[in-house]
């Protein structure tokens, strides 16, 4: 009897043993009839042989129909490996029967590890969710419940903590869709979960920046809640407060660098020492019997009382005829308090007989000065030297 003789044949027997033998005949017959032959008539024999063998790999294919992947697809991926036994055989390895329903089988599992997964996860995963679902298959006929996570860890030798790992991972099998339909009418799944509340995800910032604000000085409070809090502008601001929009300016710079140390820190960071006293003073008795006083900082109305007390205790302590130089370059700031401020010390000064002067005034504040009466004090009359004899 030839091949196509026993193909014929073989659609008609029936899935048991009887069909095993057949087809373990057929591949017998097969692999005798292409010893000695030409390369033609192998090729032909070889596609007899497959074509022998196709139900079988049809019958595999329709055992993991019930899986995600179509039974279109599942059918090709079996006679793939048909083809790849057929190739492969060796009689010496026993049924042909028993190694292709093997290469068949591992061919389909390889795919569906492979292809039927709805979201990729690594190999080692899905190879631990198949063995931790027939760990947990075998406890629960062992007993009669479902048992519980440090059993189910025992069982499968893992950490009780990897087993949540495992079980997402088991989730991407068929991950559920986000518009999935749910209930009769049009709602879908996307409905049911809520956005996410900004209002509560900024609640620890908001929090601390209420306790920092609460600890600014009242000056800067009042700036940052007046620009961030009711919308005005720096100008406004400063109209209001009676002081520069650059005064404004920079203490929100300063109250803004201070906050955010704090935000970013979780500690109340230390208030600048220039903020609460924005200047020094530093009194310097020079060889010459010249007292130099040197000013370091802004000045505006809130610390110009400071500096005032601070520069009329240094004049009132010099005896009459006293040389005083007072070094404002390194004054960023000077406003109209601070310019009364200076009024006040040449004032003293003339009183006591003292003769002070002022230097490194920016333009701007010679001016004003000048128009004050400080004319004497900002722009001293030039001394000659003496003559070299």
């Amino acid at each position: 009897m030839s091949v196509d003789q026993r193909s014929t044949g073989l659609g008609s027997t029936g899935s048991g043993s009887a069909g095993r033998e057949d087809l373990d005949a057929v591949a017998a017959a097969w692999n005798q009839a292409r010893q000695g032959c030409a390369r033609d008539r192998r090729q032909r024999l070889r596609d007899e042989m497959i074509a022998a063998a196709m139900p079988l790999a049809t019958r595999l294919a329709r055992r993991f129909r019930s899986r995600s992947e179509s039974l279109a697809d599942l059918e090709q991926v079996a006679r793939l490996g048909l083809v790849k036994a057929v190739d492969r055989f060796d009689p010496g390895r026993g049924s042909f029967t028993a190694y292709a329903v093997n290469t068949m089988l591992g061919e389909l599992k390889r795919h569906l590890r492979d292809h039927s997964w709805g979201v990729h996860v690594p190999r080692r995963m899905q190879d631990a969710v198949r063995e931790l679902t027939g760990h947990q298959a075998a406890l629960e006929r062992e007993l009669g419940r479902e048992p519980t996570d440090a059993q189910l860890a025992r069982r499968a030798g893992i950490d009780p903590g990897d087993l949540d790992r495992i079980r997402v991972s088991a989730a991407a099998y068929q991950p559920v869709s986000l518009n999935s339909p749910v209930g009769a009418g049009d709602s879908e799944l996307l409905d049911l979960f809520g956005e996410l509340d900004q209002a509560v995800e900024n609640a620890a910032d908001r929090l601390t920046t209420a306790d920092l604000l609460a600890r600014l000085p009242e000056r800067e409070r009042h700036i940052v809640s007046a620009i961030f809090f009711d919308g005005q502008v720096q100008t406004q601001v400063a109209a209001e407060m009676g002081i520069s929009q650059m005064q404004v300016s920079r203490a929100l710079a300063r109250a803004l660098a201070w906050l955010r140390e704090g935000l970013l820190t979780d500690l109340v960071p230390r208030w600048p020492a220039t903020a609460e006293a924005p200047f020094e003073v530093r009194a310097t008795l020079l060889p010459g019997r010249e007292l130099e006083i040197v000013v370091v900082g802004e000045v505006d109305r809130d610390n110009a009382g400071l500096l005032r007390t601070a520069l009329l205790d240094l004049i009132r302590n010099q005896p009459p005829g006293q040389r005083v130089v007072l070094r404002l370059r390194r004054v960023p700031l000077l406003d109209a308090a601070g310019i009364r401020v200076l009024l006040a010390v040449y004032q003293a000064a003339c009183a006591r007989g003292v003769l002070v002067t002022a230097t490194g005034v920016n333009p701007l504040v010679r001016r004003l000065a000048t128009g004050a009466g400080l004319g004497p004090m900002i722009n001293p009359p030039r001394t000659n030297p003496r003559p070299a004899r």
